[in-house]
This record gives C-alpha cells, structure tokens and sequence, in this order.
C-alpha cells in the first residue's frame, strides 16, 4: 500500500498523473455557472451569509486603504509646513537676536532723544536715621 502511495507520488510529481476528479470538479462548477444551475441550488442559499460576509469585509478593507492612503497624504502636507515653519522661527530668531544687541537698541532709542549713559552704575547709601525721618515726613 506504502509502495503504491509513494509510486503515484512521484508519478504525480513527474507530471506523468493527473487527479481526473478534480479536474472534473473544476469543470462542473464553471460549467454550472455559466448555464446558471449554480443560482437555482441549494447550496448556494446556503453560502449567502458568507458571501456578504466576504462582501462586507472586501469593503472594509478598500475604505481602510483609501483612508491609510489619505492620512499619508495629510502627514506629507504637514511635514512640508512644518519644514516652513522651522526655517520661519530660525528666520525671525536671528533676526531678533540682532534686534536685542545692545547697540541696536541704542540706535534705535536715539530718535526719541534717549542717550546711552557713559558713567557705570553706583550704589547710592543713605544713612538710617535720615531715611526714617523723610519716610515719617512723607506719611
């Protein structure tokens, strides 16, 4: 029996057998379907629920793959703005940067009549006894 087995084995390996039910199989169905005996079985009320299942799911997943595409198009939008954006705030940083410099802000300030001092800043000290008696007097 073993001997058998392996013997239609490698026969159907050499391509030498075919399996005919199969082969006939495979006729009959296409053959019901094109005369249209496939719609007035049994069999075929009975895979309804399946089929609109199948159904369901093929619609499922072309929504899923419209959306996927969709979102990528958007990220792909969104990273070129904010590619933008980057060379924006780098832009309006420098600039100021160069707006905050010390001498800037002198040349700035001159057209108002405002100088730049030259004297460093001093601490001013007062004496206790004066300071409480001008902030008694201002009470």
């Amino acid at each position: 029996m073993e001997e058998q087995k392996a013997v239609t084995q490698e026969e159907s390996q050499k391509g030498g057998v075919r399996p005919h039910k199969k082969l006939n199989r495979v006729r009959a169905f296409f053959h019901n379907i094109i005369i249209g005996d496939v719609f007035s079985k049994d069999s075929f009320f009975k895979t309804i629920p399946y089929l609109g299942y199948l159904t369901v799911l093929a619609i499922v997943y072309i929504s899923n793959t419209y959306y996927a595409e969709k979102t990528f198009r958007q990220i792909e939008i969104i990273k070129v703005e904010l590619k933008e954006l980057r060379f924006q705030y780098i832009s309006s940083r420098s600039e100021l940067m160069y707006y905050g410099k010390q001498t800037e802000i002198a040349k700035r300030v001159l057209s108002a009549g405002i100088k730049e001092t030259k004297i460093p800043p001093f601490k001013i000290f007062y004496a206790t006894d004066s300071l409480n008696t001008q902030i008694r007097e201002t009470k």
